[in-house]
């Protein structure tokens, strides 16, 4: 799941399943979210909104080690977009209350998020079904 966060825009929980749009507010922060879907089909149409984007949000299943690849070079071909160029990326590493979920750090290396050195950038421990690891996530994108 990806989830852009263009200026001015809120998050999203839940599961996408094509596109949503929602507007969430974080305590001063008031954001408009793009939650878009991450099937192979839907991929293509994710640069349809990309523009004024401020923010990424990207959501990786810290269980699943035979797709962190694919994970990989979508985002690498993302972070590429001339329109997100100066997107700051978040990274929730859900799924940790899993007892076979890769660490955060073992997620960061996966995905190559050490080399990216022009860009802001954090990750996450998260569970989408507890709620952890939101609340610190907003609040360093908000400081």
């Amino acid at each position: 799941m990806l989830l852009l966060v263009p200026t001015g825009v809120d998050i999203v929980k839940g599961i996408a399943i094509g596109f949503n749009v929602e507007t969430v507010t974080y305590k001063n922060l008031k954001f408009q979210v793009w939650d878009l879907g991450g099937q192979t089909s839907i991929r293509p149409y994710w640069r349809c909104y990309y523009s004024n984007t401020d923010a990424i949000i990207y959501v990786v299943d810290s269980c699943d080690r035979d797709r962190m690849g694919i994970s990989k070079s979508e985002l690498v071909a993302m972070l590429e977009e001339e329109e997100l160029k100066k997107a700051i990326l978040v990274v929730f590493a859900n799924k940790q209350d899993m007892e076979q979920a890769m660490t955060p750090t073992e997620v960061a290396n996966s995905l190559g998020l050490p080399a990216l050195k022009d860009r802001k950038w954090q990750i996450f421990k998260t569970s989408a079904t507890k709620g952890t690891g939101l609340d610190e996530a907003m609040e360093w994108y908000a400081a």
